[in-house]
């Protein structure tokens, strides 16, 4: 049973590899609004068409003092291509053993094709700048979440 955050409670901190390399720490970016967006694989048609919606509103996300993350299992290279493939202006994360994913509880049993698996929930989190939850979506419709979350930070 996937453990799901709410509203008002603190945002599990991290440290996530980025699609360059770098080591990145959630709490560095107290001050500012952040948007973590979990998706299953990069390069997949929901997964493009929210990470493609969260492009199309991150001049809208940056006006208002946030920052955007996407966090999937795949690796560096795997985001790399993916970012530069869609043209993506924020950072991606490297969450290949999915503890980020279970510390916000999007990791958890699927069904696709009459087969059962472990993977991620799509949802989006919104974070203000004391590191507390704003906003907590889970199983979210991939064209959805970019506008819910934008709404969000506003």
């Amino acid at each position: 049973m996937r453990n799901e955050l709410t509203a008002g409670a603190p945002a599990p901190t991290f440290e996530a590899m980025t699609d360059t390399g770098e080591t990145i720490n959630l709490a560095d970016y107290r001050g500012q609004k952040v948007i973590l967006y979990f998706y299953p694989k990069d390069d997949t048609p929901g997964c493009t068409t929210q990470s493609c919606g969260f492009r199309d509103v991150h001049a809208e996300i940056t006006e208002k003092n946030a920052v955007v993350f996407g966090i999937s299992p795949d690796g560096k290279e795997s985001h790399q291509k993916f970012r530069a493939k869609f043209d993506l202006p924020f950072t991606l994360l490297v969450d290949a053993d999915h503890a980020i994913a279970e510390a916000y509880g999007v990791w958890g049993e699927r069904a696709m094709s009459g087969r059962t698996f472990m993977g991620i929930h799509r949802s989006h989190f919104v974070i203000d700048e004391k590191g507390d939850l704003l906003e907590a979506d889970y199983n979210v419709a991939p064209a959805d979440s970019p506008a819910r979350a934008l709404t969000a930070v506003s």
